[in-house]
């Protein structure tokens, strides 16, 4: 056998402590980069005569952020469904959120808002009551698409209904146009 002329070096064999430094290593570095994410892209082409300006990417409003206009005495609000959407052709999505007060008891009447942010704004805020709590109404649905709000709520045909027992079951949709949301039924709806 014959032995190298270069003394061995400490560094050419692995040993376990080299094995736990290069994992430690590579999980730094994957918890990091699970951590740094780029932001979201909010390049937007020139607008030009042949091509329109693409809107800015923001995010919907955060119903957790809002003080809604409901009286639940000792109880909090609670948001209890929520939908998004583009609902006034501005390029920005609003929030529409179901809310009712978080009864220890029974079935609380619902409220529908609409919720808008602008961009230099810290708190997002409400802009329409689509449902007043005061109309004893709970919502079963709620969708936004294409710019409209769907939903299909049960309610009372009178105020002798219990209200364990509503008998009333209505579909509804609201329409920005002219600077207010209108409601009517969309087609082939039924109440019961």
């Amino acid at each position: 056998m014959q032995h190298s002329a270069v003394p061995e070096l400490a560094h050419t064999h692995t040993r376990p402590i080299h094995w736990v430094a290069t994992a430690t290593a590579v999980a730094g570095v994957v918890a990091l980069s699970s951590v740094l994410q780029p932001n979201p892209a909010t390049a937007a082409q020139a607008a030009g005569p042949q091509s329109q300006q693409a809107p800015v990417t923001t995010a919907a409003p955060n119903p957790a952020h809002v003080d809604f206009p409901i009286d639940c005495g000792p109880v909090k609000a609670l948001v209890v469904k929520k939908a998004t959407g583009d609902l006034d052709g501005d390029g920005r999505p609003e929030t529409v959120a179901v809310v009712h007060c978080d009864a220890p008891m029974g079935t609380p009447p619902d409220a529908v808002y609409v919720l808008t942010q602008a961009a230099d704004a810290k708190k997002p805020r409400v802009v329409a009551t689509l449902i007043d709590p005061k109309d004893r109404t709970n919502v079963k649905t709620l969708t936004v698409a294409d710019g409209t709000v769907l939903a299909d709520t049960l309610g009372y045909s009178s105020d002798s209904v219990p209200s364990c027992c509503p008998d009333v079951h209505t579909s509804v949709k609201w329409q920005w146009k002219n600077g207010t949301f209108l409601r009517s039924t969309p087609a082939g709806a039924r109440s019961v």
